[in-house]
């Protein structure tokens, strides 16, 4: 089974890393951005680069650096886009596929840097998907819209503290109460 290529890849391959200096800069073209707006649900993505160094320790390739983009998603109650920015420094380990896996089943404790480990296969990295996926992690979640309360609340949806008013053992009380 053959896999797709990502709409922002960029191959690196292992053993030219150390002649491509030590601050690259990569930007993802029209096309690219509106694939991967389609892909993660943006309403659109304006911007897309990154800012980065790559090193290398035997097999396992390190890249850090930056990311930078502008990017457009829709707010979770009123569907409206909501612009946002992001500007976040990323840290991803490339290691061989196949090299260190866990057995299924096994337990894995996974530290800080650990998080961030993408497996790379014929001696190529791919720091362009690499960069799209960091950035699909860094953008807000639950994004909400100015309106967005207003709109809430016209759909009957309680606040959070109206919530917890109406949950709480003393509402019943509360409502057996005369007015």
């Amino acid at each position: 089974m053959t896999m797709a290529t990502p709409e922002f890849s960029r191959l690196i391959r292992r053993d030219e890393i150390g002649r491509l200096g030590e601050s690259l800069h990569i930007v993802a073209n029209g096309d690219e951005r509106a694939a991967l707006a389609a892909r993660f649900g943006f309403v659109s993505l304006n911007r897309l680069e990154a800012t980065y160094g790559l090193s290398l320790d035997g097999e396992v390739v390190t890249a850090q650096g930056r990311i930078s983009a502008a990017l457009a998603q829709p707010c979770i109650a009123t569907a409206e886009p909501v612009t946002e920015t992001v500007d976040t420094p990323f840290l991803v380990r490339f290691m061989p596929e196949g090299s260190d896996e866990p057995e299924p089943g096994d337990e894995l404790e996974l530290d800080v840097e650990e998080c961030d480990t993408v497996t790379y296969t014929d001696g190529r990295i791919d720091i362009g998907e690499a960069v799209a996926e960091t950035l699909a992690l860094s953008v807000n979640p639950f994004p909400r819209s100015p309106d967005a309360d207003s709109y809430l609340r016209q759909m009957g949806v309680l606040s959070e503290e109206e919530a917890q008013e109406a949950s709480s053992p003393f509402a019943a009380l509360k409502a057996l109460k005369p007015k």
